[in-house]
C-alpha cells in the first residue's frame, strides 16, 4: 500500500513555514549566523580562536555556529562580521510588484 505524500511549498523562510513569531528576524540571524561560520572555516581557525577575535567565549562561540541564536542579536551579529573583516550594508528598497509581501534578507556579495 502507497500512502499520498502532500508536499507544500515552501515560503522561503522555514521559521515562518512553521508558524514562529518574529520569523524574518529568526532567518536574518540564522543567515547571519551561517556567515559568521563560513568565514571563520575559510579562515580555517578553531573555535577558541574565533571566541577570542570576537570577544566571547568558546561556549558561546558553539552556540552561534551550532544555531542556537537567542542569545545573540543582530547588531552584536553585525559586529562579529566586522571582527571578522566584513563590512556590513542594510539597503532599503522598494519590493518588486511581482512579490505580494516585502522580505527582509542577507545578501552576500
Amino acid at each position: 500500500m502507497t500512502e499520498e505524500i502532500k508536499v507544500q511549498k515552501s515560503s522561503g523562510n522555514v521559521f515562518a513555514d512553521l508558524g514562529l513569531e518574529n520569523s524574518d528576524e529568526l532567518l536574518v540571524k540564522a543567515e547571519l549566523a551561517y556567515k559568521i561560520s563560513s568565514i571563520i572555516t575559510k579562515l580555517g581557525i578553531t573555535q577558541v580562536e574565533a571566541a577570542k577575535l570576537l570577544g566571547i567565549d568558546q561556549p558561546k562561540m558553539s552556540a552561534l555556529i551550532n544555531g542556537k541564536l537567542s542569545g545573540f542579536s543582530t547588531v552584536r551579529l553585525f559586529r562579529f562580521l566586522n571582527s571578522l573583516g566584513r563590512d556590513v550594508e542594510i539597503v532599503v528598497k522598494d519590493k518588486p510588484k511581482s512579490r505580494s509581501q516585502a522580505r527582509t534578507q542577507v545578501v552576500s556579495r
